[in-house]
């Protein structure tokens, strides 16, 4: 398999994380299908990316089959699908006390099921070349858990089992699916709506003592999604500076 001119779809690619992903992938020469829930986030994609003939975007709810559906088909359209990064996701804060069951239902659709519901409908056109990288994104939250977020790192945690069984399914067919961890990432709805005192914790706790960027994901997204991790999979690649080393 080509380093270059693959296909390539992200979820959450209006998000700080998933908009770094995005123009690591263009800049080396993939074609990139992003999708977001929000039409306004992937209007400010556009604008940041600027006219580039090898980006589609495409308003999506992943937890919706025929969204999903027509994801499948705009990536069948455009030769099929190489590489799946699987970046959206939805972190509120909520005291398991106060939480609801549609609150827990929510999140947990977002950040657990909206991944199977995704990679469901697109691994057959992986399937169907032979070949094939699934990169999951979970949080680091699940290694010392979260207070006020018992909803989110449970469905973080949950993708570490999908990771490693679907990775059993697949391997002999030239699919690999892998997860990365990424810590506190300061990205604008961090920014704008963390605890300041929690944001300095993180940064104090690393051993690469600053704040965890988005572009620090783009790399090891890269990496995993490249034939140089061909023999890497069932793996979770934490990556938060060394707060936990596991």
């Amino acid at each position: 398999m080509s380093m270059t001119r693959r296909v390539v779809l992200i979820t959450g690619a209006g998000g700080g994380i998933g908009t770094e992903v995005v123009k690591r992938f263009l800049a080396n020469g993939d074609t990139v299908i992003g999708t977001d829930a929000s039409a306004v986030a992937l209007s400010n994609l556009e604008r940041e990316v600027g006219a580039d003939p090898a980006m589609i975007t495409s308003t999506a709810n992943i937890t919706d089959e025929d969204d999903v559906g027509e994801l499948a088909a705009l990536a069948r359209a455009h030769g099929g699908l190489d590489i799946l990064i699987n970046c959206a996701g939805s972190f509120p804060f909520t005291t398991f006390t106060d939480m609801t069951l549609d609150q827990w239902r929510n999140v947990i659709d977002i950040n657990l099921t909206g991944n199977y519901v995704v990679t469901h409908a697109l691994l057959p056109l992986m399937k169907a070349r032979g070949w094939g990288r699934i990169v999951n994104i979970g949080s680091a939250s699940m290694f010392p858990g979260v207070a006020g977020q018992v909803h989110y790192v449970s469905a973080k945690a949950g993708l570490v089992g999908l990771t490693r069984s679907l990775a059993r399914e697949v391997g002999d067919e030239g699919i690999t699916v892998n997860l990365i961890t990424p810590g506190l990432t300061l990205t604008k709805p961090v920014a704008e709506n963390f605890d300041p005192a929690l944001i300095e914790s993180q940064r104090a706790g690393r051993a690469i003592a600053r704040d965890q960027r988005a572009e620090d994901l783009a790399g090891p997204v890269f990496f995993l999604a490249s034939p140089d991790a061909a023999f890497i999979t069932g793996q979770t690649l934490n990556v938060d500076g060394g707060m936990f080393m596991n």
